[in-house]
């Protein structure tokens, strides 16, 4: 008859186990992945990704004046 009076504090104790062994049980494995290249990927010319950018260079006064119009926008926000 006890144990009915502190059904609550059962209930809660039992989650407070349950929880965590719940997620502890399904958390993978940590361990450290290898990111070096493949060289023998790379001899056997399976295809990578290749990025290519072209954009055209500031020249000194251009820069200076991207600059300039970046200090205005950013004293504006503050």
């Amino acid at each position: 008859m006890n144990v009915l009076k502190h059904m609550e504090a059962v209930f809660i104790a039992a989650a407070l186990v349950a929880v965590p062994a719940g997620y502890l049980a399904k958390a993978p494995e940590a361990h450290a992945n290898s990111y070096a290249t493949d060289s023998a990927a790379i001899a056997s010319g399976a295809k990578m990704a290749v990025v290519t950018v072209s954009a055209k260079r500031l020249d000194a006064a251009e820069k200076s004046q991207l600059l300039a119009m970046d200090t205005v926008t950013a004293g504006s926000h503050m």
